[in-house]
């Protein structure tokens, strides 16, 4: 796969020329973003911390040992976590030994996590009748937390790296339940394929999502997928990708580093930090 090294193109932010050509819903002609000027009492949320962690591309027992630091460095973490979110690729071949030994090194964790589906959690093409079973109700999801909205999306088709659409079914969902969220709350989504303008391996249909929350508070969007940082600014909004924490991959923007995010929400911001975990 294409290695990405210009950490430039990955951090900076979106101008306003770029995000006119990109369009995201017509926004976004002004670079502005109707759901985040309508928020209101944003110190009406509570603080909080959390993980984001993604591709995770369980393969072997040694991974196991890998996960087993990882985790136990996730709960020593201060302040503890409320929670985690898995972003995607659980396993590197999709197959309920990798899964499901994915899935149980993350039981000892000292907190819930939510995971979404990636490519690499598909057996074949169009087969995810494992994560289904291991991950029951984890496809398009929404829970909340102190007072925030946080929204899982699946944007895979397949087994497919990159020139993805996210499918209908998923926009289908997103319809049915926006109007059920509160537009002045603060929202955050997670989904394995990045959205964020210009990210490697962004779904064609990208903009079919963040404009159905363009009347929303949305102020984070996790990614996963490209194997390195990246983040890009749509107005208030942030929308990152991060390195694997994988034993099994490397990262695609030539770094080195394995980690993840710890996240705070606080007054209806989120701050992040990237952790690395240390190699044996």
């Amino acid at each position: 796969m294409k290695t990405f090294s210009d950490q430039h193109l990955h951090r900076r932010e979106i101008s306003r020329r770029e995000m006119l050509k990109l369009s995201a819903g017509g926004l976004l002609a002004l670079g502005l973003w109707p759901g985040a000027l309508r928020a209101e009492g944003l110190g009406n949320s509570d603080d909080f911390t959390f993980i984001v962690v993604n591709d995770l591309h369980y393969l072997d027992d040694r991974c196991g040992a890998w996960f087993e630091r990882v985790v136990k460095q996730m709960n020593a973490n201060e302040p503890k976590a409320a929670f985690c979110l898995i972003v995607g690729d659980f396993a590197e071949h999709g197959t309920m030994e990798e899964m499901g030994a994915a899935k149980e090194s993350f039981h000892a964790l000292n907190c819930p996590s939510y995971g979404v589906i990636g490519n690499h959690d598909y057996a074949v093409p169009d087969d995810r009748k494992v994560y289904e079973e291991l991950f029951p109700s984890r496809l398009n999801y929404r829970f909340e937390h102190a007072g925030w909205q946080f929204v899982a999306l699946d944007s895979s088709e397949g087994r497919k790296a990159h020139g993805t659409n996210i499918q209908p079914d998923t926009l289908q969902w997103l319809d049915d339940t926006l109007p059920k969220l509160d537009k002045k709350r603060p929202t955050v989504v997670f989904t394995h394929f990045p959205l964020g303008p210009l990210t490697p391996y962004r779904p064609l249909n990208a903009d079919a999502v963040l404009e159905r929350f363009r009347d929303h508070n949305l102020q984070a969007v996790f990614n996963g997928h490209f194997h390195g940082f990246s983040e890009r600014k749509i107005a208030e909004i942030t929308l990152t990708t991060n390195r694997c924490c994988a034993n099994s991959r490397q990262n695609h923007d030539g770094t080195k580093e394995k980690g993840y995010f710890v996240c705070r929400a606080k007054e209806g911001r989120v701050a992040r930090e990237f952790v690395e975990v240390k190699p044996a």
